[in-house]
C-alpha cells in the first residue's frame, strides 16, 4: 500500500512520525543542456538535450550529445544535473520556464528545482497552456519543509518525501493549476534503457457511491486480479465503521 498524505490544521504542525527515506535506491541522474550552444561539428547542442560528460575541469566540460553524437566544450553552468527525471539542480526560475515551454511538453509537464529565494525550499514548476499566446503558462509553487523533513505545498497536506508529493499531485491537482502528467521533456532520453521505467498514473473514473450497493463494496471473495473499488485500508475502515454502527457482522475475509 502507498503512503497517504497527512492533512493537518496548523501551518507548523510537527509530526511525530520518523521521516521515510527521501529517495529510493534507483537514483540515476543525467546532465542536460540549458542553452543552445555551438559544437565542434556543424550541429549545435540544443536546450533540454541529454549530454554525456567526457571530461570535467570544474568550470568547463567536454560533453557529447546523446542525440547527434556531436561534442562541445561548454561552461559547467550551461548544464544542469537531473535526478529521478524531474529534480533539476542548478537552474533558475526563468530557465525552468524556458525548458517547460519547449514544444514537446504538454499541459501538466513539470519539474522540481531549488528555490531561488529560499535555499531551504524547493519549487515545483508546472506547464499549463491556457491560451494561444502562451503568456504566463508556467506556474510555480514553493515546496517547504517541516522540521522532521516532511514537505508540503499546502500547509494542511504534508508528505514524507518529494516522491510522495509528486505521486499525489500526479493523481489529482488538489489545488494546483492542473494535475502533473509527465516530467519535463529531455531530448535524447531513452526510457527503454532505464532499469526501471517511470510509472504512469492510471486514473479511474469518479465513483458515484450512491449508485454502488453494499454487496459490491463488501464482497467477500477477492483475488489478486480483482479490480476492487476500494483499497484494503479503506475496506478495513469501512468494515470497522459498519461493525460499530450496524448490528450485522461483516468481514472482508472469506
Amino acid at each position: 500500500m502507498g503512503t497517504c498524505p497527512i492533512r493537518c490544521q496548523s501551518n507548523r504542525t510537527i509530526l511525530e512520525n520518523a521521516p521515510e527515506t527521501v529517495t529510493p535506491a534507483h537514483q540515476d541522474s543525467m546532465i542536460v543542456s540549458l542553452c543552445n550552444y555551438p559544437s565542434f561539428g556543424r550541429t549545435e547542442l540544443c536546450i533540454g538535450e541529454q549530454l554525456t560528460i567526457l571530461s570535467d575541469d570544474g568550470d568547463f566540460m567536454i560533453v557529447r550529445s546523446t542525440t547527434t553524437g556531436c561534442e562541445s566544450y561548454v561552461p559547467t553552468n550551461y548544464t544542469a544535473k537531473v535526478t529521478h527525471r524531474w529534480l533539476f539542480t542548478g537552474i533558475s526560475r526563468y530557465k525552468a520556464m524556458e525548458l517547460l515551454m519547449q514544444p514537446n511538453n504538454l499541459n501538466g509537464a513539470f519539474l522540481i528545482r531549488e528555490s531561488e529565494t529560499n535555499r531551504d525550499c524547493y519549487s515545483l514548476s508546472v506547464l499549463k497552456r491556457s491560451n494561444p499566446s502562451y503568456l504566463d503558462c508556467v506556474k510555480h509553487y514553493r515546496i517547504s519543509h517541516l522540521e522532521n523533513g516532511w514537505v508540503y505545498i499546502s500547509p494542511g497536506l504534508t508528505f514524507p518525501s518529494l516522491h510522495h508529493l509528486v505521486e499525489h499531485y500526479s493523481e489529482t491537482a488538489d489545488g494546483l493549476c492542473c494535475r502533473l502528467t509527465e516530467p519535463c521533456f529531455i531530448q535524447g532520453f531513452d526510457g527503454a534503457r532505464e532499469a526501471r521505467p517511470i510509472p504512469t498514473t492510471v486514473r479511474r473514473p469518479t465513483i458515484n457511491w450512491k449508485d454502488i450497493s453494499r454487496s459490491v463494496i463488501l464482497k467477500r471473495k477477492r483475488t489478486e486480479l480483482d479490480n476492487s473499488l476500494v483499497s484494503e485500508g479503506l475496506r478495513e475502515a469501512i468494515s470497522s465503521y459498519l461493525q460499530m454502527t450496524d448490528s450485522d457482522n461483516h468481514s472482508w475475509d472469506t
